[in-house]
């Protein structure tokens, strides 16, 4: 009897079938000037989120005016053409409300929250900043001078470092490569220009209106026509963005200096995929087992087993017009070398050799539990559902994703593993104390070439 109970605990319990998801189905509308509209009610809580989305980022900045869509869409709530920056504030304060504008590569929002007996209030409010902004002068300037304290401490930071000298080198010519503003393009943006700018990109015919919670979706289509319905449609162009350079043979190794540096911050990377890409799912899988989570291969080898780091991970970075996959990790300095050794082990590995069937039921354990966890807040499903319009992914998408990942299999694991993990054509980012590290480096690639913190070439040398 001791010994049952013993093997009872030795066993973990057996998982329980899937619960279904019980979505709300989102309804459309699309107003005379293009607007779409996607309304997902739900009264579970007297809430209400809204999510103006647009089709254009940070990747359709001018090319002279690199962060030109950040600042403008930060500069949104600072002030309109009937409130101030200060009455914008005290309205979303009286109605405990957020209000808030950002971008990121490939689309802008401006959102909005709050309980649903000021939907309306709230509403009109977002439609006044999204459509009316005023940038005045003094709140301009104030954020001019922040963004170019924020560019000082960004180069103190050697994740951005890494992050800059990546981008530049995977991407190219095309926009990707961009990661943040240049002081001279912050000092050369005037309200004329991001006037214009907004009045180009913001239009309804390129937009998305998100309204989730507890509304009523007829009442709530009127009040959207009536604030919205006035606004003009623009033209709206496909990007023809530049390919991204194309690896050559070998590898080569991009040292940033960081004099007297105690850590070393590594990057592995090469490109990836878009992220409607039919390959999306086994290389998500295979990101999970090699480096996602706590548990995976990099983590438990660079950290569990060896003592370099505190953490090492793999991302999977999957935008509308390209993408990368990255290994990342920070080390002592004194580890550079022994810590590229196991990184590129753990690449080749997972090419060459098959995962474990208990690898892929965790992992697949993994993404189809956290995934109900992702939606259970109104938050969390609108900004999945902001994701499927922004990316042009198929209305489905919530309710097969648990299907899609449940199908991926041990041999597609490996087959996605050898066409987007290229080790031996790999871009290596490596940013620490040249002095320290460059011979621990140079074994791992055909050609070293170095930079200061800047960003700006110091010299180029062959690789040991």
């Amino acid at each position: 009897m001791e010994n049952q109970t013993e093997d009872f605990r030795r066993e973990p319990p057996a998982p329980l079938p899937p619960r279904p998801l019980n979505l709300p189905v989102p309804e459309e509308a699309t107003l005379a000037n293009g607007l779409q509209v996607v309304f997902v009610e739900e009264d579970r809580l007297p809430l209400v989120s809204f999510r103006l989305a647009f089709r254009f980022g940070d990747a359709f900045d001018p090319a002279e005016l690199p962060g030109l869509t950040d600042v403008m869409t930060s500069m949104l709530v600072e002030g309109t053409e009937t409130r101030t920056s200060r009455q914008i504030a005290e309205q979303v304060a009286r109605f405990g409300a957020s209000l808030s504008a950002g971008a990121s590569a490939d689309y802008s929002t401006v959102a909005a929250s709050s309980l649903s007996d000021y939907a309306g209030e709230v509403l009109d409010l977002l439609a006044d900043v999204a459509l009316r902004p005023s940038f005045p002068e003094d709140e301009l300037e104030l954020t001019k001078a922040n963004a170019q304290q924020n560019l000082i401490a960004q180069r103190a930071q050697p994740p951005f470092l890494a992050t800059e000298a990546l981008a530049r080198v995977l991407f190219g010519k095309h926009p990707y490569s961009v990661v943040s503003p240049t002081p001279e393009s912050i000092e050369a943006m005037t309200r004329e220009r991001m006037d214009a700018f907004h009045r180009a990109r913001f239009v309804p015919n390129n937009a998305v209106l998100f309204v989730a919670g507890d509304v009523k979706r007829s009442a709530m289509l009127q009040r959207v026509e009536e604030l919205f319905g006035g606004w003009q449609p623009g033209e709206v162009e496909e990007p023809r963005f530049p390919a991204p350079p194309v690896a050559g043979e070998g590898r080569t190794a991009y040292i940033v200096n960081r004099p007297g540096s105690a850590q070393t911050n590594i990057v592995v990377a090469n490109l990836g995929i878009t992220r409607t890409h039919p390959d999306y799912f086994p290389l998500l899988l295979m990101h999970t087992i090699l480096g996602a989570t706590a548990s995976a291969r990099l983590f438990m080898n660079l950290r569990e087993d060896k003592g370099y780091t505190y953490g090492a991970y793999t991302t999977l970075d999957a935008r509308r017009h390209a993408g990368s996959f990255r290994a990342t990790t920070e080390v002592r300095t004194s580890v550079t070398g022994a810590s590229l050794k196991e990184i590129f082990y753990e690449l080749e590995r997972i090419r060459s050799e098959d995962v474990s069937e208990k690898e892929l039921r965790d992992a697949v354990a993994y993404l189809t539990g956290i995934f109900p966890i992702r939606l259970e807040t109104q938050e969390g499903l609108i900004d999945q559902c902001v994701q499927i319009k922004m990316h042009g992914l198929p209305e489905d998408y919530l309710q097969t994703y648990r299907e899609r990942i449940q199908r991926v299999t041990i041999e597609e694991v490996r087959r996605v593993a050898n066409a987007y993990i290229t080790p031996e054509r790999a871009a290596l980012v490596v940013v620490g104390d040249a002095a320290e590290i460059r011979e621990q480096v140079a074994p791992f690639a055909s050609r070293v070439e170095d930079f200061d913190s800047m960003g700006q070439p110091v010299r180029e040398s062959a690789g040991a």
